[in-house]
């Protein structure tokens, strides 16, 4: 398996208060060069309704929507091996500098996008970011069990008040 390498940039800017956190990007994503590029993924839904949106739908949308919310987004890790799309696969992890984009932004909580996007930020970034993460039901498709509107409810009880 060869080593794959996270290619496209957080959003962000001085103004995020939240960052989210997934683990690598999808396949889907990676074609896209964006975050939550498979049509099933939720997040956009969900961040959507976080924001008090209408669902975003070019890139640009997305940034902007993310940025005025000031929602920030990220993946764990910088490069790892990975098969297709599953987070179950992923070895050899380099992880992002989560704590350098820290500094530049007013990030005061830091979310989790599923279980393991969380056990990576707990193992390679937690200490040297001195943040918790909160660890919230992934928005992939692979989480059937967790229906859109739980899934908001979830994600708006943990987010919303550093949002408001």
């Amino acid at each position: 398996m060869a080593v794959l390498v996270h290619t496209f940039e957080p959003v962000f800017d001085g103004h995020s208060r939240i960052l989210v956190l997934g683990t690598f990007p999808s396949v889907k994503s990676r074609e896209n060069r964006f975050y939550y590029g498979h049509p099933q993924n939720r997040f956009w839904k969900v961040a959507a309704a976080l924001a008090g949106a209408s669902v975003p739908e070019t890139v640009a949308e997305k940034k902007a929507m993310l940025l005025k919310a000031h929602i920030a987004v990220w993946d764990v890790i910088a490069s790892c091996e990975i098969q297709g799309s599953s987070d179950s696969s992923i070895r050899h992890v380099t992880p992002n500098d989560i704590a350098g984009l820290l500094q530049k932004t007013g990030i005061c909580a830091v979310f989790a996008n599923g279980g393991k996007a969380y056990e990576l930020y707990v193992r390679y970034c937690e200490a040297v970011c001195g943040l918790r993460a909160v660890r919230l039901p992934s928005t992939s498709p692979a989480n059937a069990a967790w229906s859109l509107e739980r899934l908001t409810e979830s994600w708006r009880q943990a987010c919303g008040p550093y949002l408001g």
